[in-house]
């Protein structure tokens, strides 16, 4: 199939706004980039409620942003979902993931607990898991005092996101900590960029997020010190990946990471884990926060919602 006339439209939307590639750009320059881009996801929707809290973490206080999809009676307990925001582990913040937070907030109809981890150079592998990991511990905690129902705790995140997500996971069940009930994966990062997947080869540019960007990315995440063979860092590379939960995993077609991505469902699934796996062909990685150029956008969030609340329903 040919790359969608969305996909297109997006592509051209970067081209005359003359974006540079990131590996062209200092980080600071990036970063301003990036919040130039966020405006490609459209209106925030209204939601009952947010607030801003922080959580304690390894290296100090860790911002949350919590989302309420509708005012909750004072015994209610409805699902939560700790969304991981994408960026390369580099970029992104809670204005620039503001938008995906309210619009699966209303789909999924759960409370989502954003979380705004330290991001790399400053802050190298494994700080962005390490609070990743201590918001989750919080969560546990705390999710009836926010109406949450703790034994409905999922994760969610796109591309260093989904990464995040997929490590937690991991992690959670090698240190028996709080049990996660599922996870949705959206063009996750799942192997380092010279693993030696075709579609690295197939895209590696014009499609947006090219192959040295993700050489740019991988560099600031790793630093110097880190070791991109840590499953903590690429879960494909993890020995054991059984007893993980239900799995979503989103893909893109004209994605440099869509064949990393496939290759870690199809090792959860001979793991025996249950895998749920919707592709779109036509597109390029991003697509999900596109919501004002693509209806994919828009139909890939009612996937994730349909997915948590298929997990939720028989828990």
């Amino acid at each position: 199939m040919s790359i969608s006339k969305e996909a297109l439209r997006v592509l051209d939307y970067f081209s005359k706004r003359r974006t540079v590639p990131l590996d062209d750009l200092t980080v600071e320059e990036a970063r301003a980039q990036s919040s130039e881009t966020a405006k490609l996801n459209g209106e925030p929707q209204p939601v009952a409620r947010w607030e801003d809290r922080t959580v304690p973490g390894p290296a100090g206080e860790i911002l949350v942003r919590i989302y309420w999809p509708r005012p909750l009676r004072e015994e209610e307990r409805i699902p939560v979902t700790l969304f991981l925001h994408g960026g390369g582990w580099v970029l992104g913040n809670v204005s620039t993931y503001d938008t995906h937070c309210r619009r699966l907030t209303n789909a999924a109809q759960c409370i989502v607990v954003f979380v705004e981890y330290r991001l790399a150079p400053e802050h190298p592998f494994p700080a962005a898991v390490d609070d990743a990991y201590a918001v989750l511990r919080w969560l546990k905690e705390n999710a009836p005092h926010l109406g949450g129902d703790r034994r409905k705790i999922a994760v969610a995140g796109d591309s260093a996101g989904g990464n995040l997500g997929a490590v937690l996971c991991l992690k959670s069940r090698d240190l028996n900590g709080p049990p996660i009930c599922a996870q949705a994966l959206i063009y996750p990062v799942t192997d380092h960029w010279d693993a030696g997947f075709l579609s690295y080869s197939e895209n590696a540019e014009n499609y947006g997020l090219t192959r040295d960007m993700m050489k740019w990315f991988w560099a600031r995440y790793l630093g110097t010190e880190g070791d991109r063979r840590h499953p903590y860092a690429a879960p494909l590379r993890a020995g054991f990946v059984a007893n993980l939960p239900p799995t979503l995993v989103i893909t893109a077609g004209y994605d440099p990471l869509r064949d990393e991505a496939l290759a870690y469902a199809d090792r959860l699934e001979e793991a025996g884990n249950i895998v749920q796996r919707k592709h779109y062909e036509g597109q390029i990685h991003g697509f999900f926060g596109y919501s004002t150029m693509t209806p994919d956008a828009d139909d890939a969030m009612q996937t994730v919602a349909a997915f948590l609340n298929r997990v939720w329903k028989v828990l």
